[in-house]
């Protein structure tokens, strides 16, 4: 059973909800890790040993290159939602406020919970803005694409282009530590928690997840 245009017009203000606080604790908890100062996500390794080469902050590095990221879309034949042009400015935007507000940490007694609750926050984030199913994000959709395009698993395209980022990145200056290796680790594991946690039930009370490019839809059992 398909959902009905109206279930779908009574769930739009909640999906638009879960989009934009969705991107915007993404930025916030960059912002966190980028603070605790222990190593950062691979694509914010880049971006911040970018932000290091220019002067930019590293918030306005991460919107410019999402927009050379979805650049890259055209030839690779990806269409991009809503969610996807928002991604773009709303993470960079969160990133260089969340840092405005959040002082230098020192001491490790202040660190590690930043970085934890950095990682934490992320997951929680990831969850909101899939869920809402307003399309990829940026980077999420080269991957796709590229996965479409060489016929090679997505494991293998997003494990390349990150360790690709990060290579660069460190070699810019960005900051790869203990903090990058533990998001690595966590963030598939809570980002499938709170994919659970903030699925929308469709009108026959099926949850909608969102499983690359293309939503899929599945009974969510705990």
């Amino acid at each position: 059973m398909s959902e009905t245009p109206s279930a779908r017009s009574a769930q739009l203000p909640r999906r638009i909800v879960q989009l934009y606080v969705g991107l915007a604790l993404y930025g916030a908890s960059s912002a966190l890790l980028v603070r605790a100062g222990l190593g950062l996500e691979p694509w914010n390794v880049l971006h911040q040993g970018l932000a290091e080469l220019t002067g930019l902050t590293i918030g306005v590095v991460s919107i410019i290159v999402g927009a050379a990221v979805l650049l890259m879309w055209i030839p690779l034949r990806q269409k991009p939602g809503l969610g996807t042009i928002s991604n773009v400015f709303v993470v960079g935007l969160a990133m260089d406020g969340t840092l405005a507000l959040v002082p230098d940490a020192h001491a490790l007694a202040v660190r590690i919970p930043l970085l934890v609750g950095g990682i934490v926050l992320n997951g929680a984030a990831t969850g909101l803005y899939i869920s809402a199913r307003f399309g990829p994000g940026p980077r999420d959709g080269l991957m796709t694409g590229l996965n479409q395009v060489t016929g090679r698993s997505i494991r293998l395209m997003r494990t390349a282009i990150e360790i690709a980022v990060v290579a660069v990145g460190f070699l810019l200056g960005g900051t790869v530590g203990v903090g990058t290796v533990l998001y690595a680790l966590s963030i598939g594991p809570l980002a499938q928690l709170f994919l659970r946690v903030f699925a929308i039930p469709a009108a026959d009370g099926v949850s909608t997840v969102v499983a690359g490019s293309q939503p899929k839809r599945a009974i969510l059992r705990r």
